[in-house]
C-alpha cells in the first residue's frame, strides 16, 4: 500500500472512464438489483433452513441443545447452501480485476486500532436503541450464546469460518462487482449489506462501522487477507479473548450482589485477586487501545484514499441506482423485519 493505489487491470493500466451508452444507468441499477436479489435469496435460504434445523435438534435433544450443535445448525445451511446458492445470481454481475497491493505492518497495524473505538462507539448506540425500543427486555443473543459456549467452538465458528467467509462475499464478491460505479459507494453499500445480514440492532452499528473500514483496506489492497485478518482479530477478541477474561473473576463482582465484607476477604487472603489483577490488565489495554485509535481516527482522517471509478455514479443518481431498486428494496425490507421480529421475540 505504500505505493499509489489507483484502480488498475491485471496488466498494469490505469483504467479510464468509458464513453457511457444511453442505457449505462440501467446496467447500473439493474445490477445493484441482480446483487440484491443474490443477498436476499441467501437470507431466505438461510434463515429458513437455520429454522428448519434448530426445530430438528430440540425435537431430538429437548431444550439442552449444545451451543457447537446450534452454531452448526446456523453456519452449516449459510456456508454450504445459501452462500453456494447466492453466487449463482452473483456471478450475473461482471467484476472488474484490479491490480493487488501488499499491505505493510505499519498501514495495517493504525486501521486495526482504528477498528476499537468504531467497534465500542456502534457497540454502545446498538445497546441504546435495543433498550429503549424494549423497554430493556430485549438481550443480545449472540453476546448469550457465546458467553455460554466453549471457547474453541467460539474459535472454530466466530473467530475463523465466520470471518473467512462473510469478508469473501461481503468485500471480495460485492465489492469486486460494483467498485467500478464508484469506489466509495461500493464500500458503504458492503457495509451496509453487512451490518443487516446481522439481522441483530445489537450488532448493526459496530457491523455497520467495521464494514467500512474492511471495504476500505480490500478496496486499496484487492487482496482479502487483510481485512479477513482484522476480522478474526476481532471476532476472537469478542467470542474467546473477552469470555476468557470474564471468567477469571467472580460474577457476583460483576452483579454487583457480592458483600463488602466478602471483598475485602478475598483481598486480604489474596483469592481471586490472581483473576481481577488480569481482568483489571486486559482492561487497560482495551482502553489505550481505544484512546489510541479515537487519536488515530482524528490524525489520519485526511489520509484516506479513494479514486475515481470507471463508470463513476453522478452524484445525483447514487442513491437511487444503488438503493432505489427491487431487489436491494427487497433485501432491505427482508432483513429489517427479521430484525424488528428478533429483537421483540
Amino acid at each position: 500500500m505504500s505505493e499509489p493505489q489507483t484502480p488498475q487491470t491485471e496488466q498494469g493500466t490505469q483504467t479510464t472512464l468509458p464513453q457511457q451508452s444511453g442505457n449505462w444507468w440501467f446496467v447500473a441499477y439493474r445490477r445493484f438489483s441482480i446483487v440484491g436479489v443474490a443477498l436476499a435469496i441467501m437470507v431466505a435460504f438461510w434463515i429458513g433452513l437455520n429454522m428448519l434445523a434448530t426445530g430438528a435438534l430440540h425435537q431430538f435433544a429437548g431444550n439442552d441443545v449444545p451451543t457447537w450443535a446450534v452454531l452448526l445448525a446456523s453456519s452449516g445451511p449459510l456456508y454450504l447452501v445459501a452462500m453456494p446458492l447466492s453466487m449463482l445470481v452473483f456471478t450475473r454481475v461482471p467484476a472488474i480485476s484490479t491490480r493487488q497491493f501488499a499491505m505493510k505492518p505499519g498501514e495495517f497495524i493504525p486501521l486495526f486500532i482504528i477498528c476499537i473505538p468504531v467497534m465500542y462507539l456502534g457497540n454502545i448506540i446498538g445497546m441504546v436503541l435495543s433498550a429503549d425500543i424494549t423497554d430493556g427486555q430485549a438481550t443480545n443473543r449472540i453476546n448469550d450464546l457465546v458467553l455460554g459456549g466453549n471457547e474453541w467452538v467460539n474459535a472454530l465458528f466466530v473467530g475463523l469460518l465466520a470471518p473467512i467467509c462473510e469478508e469473501w462475499l461481503f468485500r471480495k464478491q460485492i465489492i469486486s462487482r460494483l467498485r467500478r460505479y464508484g469506489e466509495k459507494t461500493a464500500i458503504v453499500f458492503s457495509a451496509l449489506a453487512f451490518a443487516l445480514f446481522h439481522m441483530n440492532l445489537f450488532q448493526f452499528f459496530y457491523a455497520f462501522g467495521l464494514g467500512l473500514i474492511f471495504g476500505y483496506v480490500y478496496t486499496r489492497t484487492s487482496r482479502l487477507r487483510y481485512s479477513v485478518l482484522m476480522h478474526m482479530l476481532i471476532n476472537l477478541n469478542g467470542s474467546v479473548l473477552a469470555p476468557l477474561m470474564l471468567k477469571q473473576i467472580d460474577p457476583r463482582i460483576l452483579s454487583g450482589t457480592i458483600s463488602e465484607a466478602e471483598i475485602m476477604s478475598m483481598v486480604q487472603g489474596g483469592s481471586g485477586m490472581r483473576g481481577l489483577s488480569i481482568m483489571m490488565l486486559y482492561g487497560m489495554v482495551m482502553l489505550g487501545l481505544l484512546i489510541a485509535g479515537i487519536v488515530l481516527l482524528i490524525v489520519k482522517r485526511r489520509n484516506w484514499e479513494f479514486y475515481l471509478a470507471p463508470e463513476e455514479l453522478p452524484t445525483g443518481l447514487k442513491v437511487r441506482t444503488t438503493y432505489g431498486n427491487p431487489g436491494v428494496v427487497i433485501y432491505i425490507l427482508l432483513t429489517v423485519g427479521l430484525t424488528i421480529w428478533m429483537l421483540l421475540a
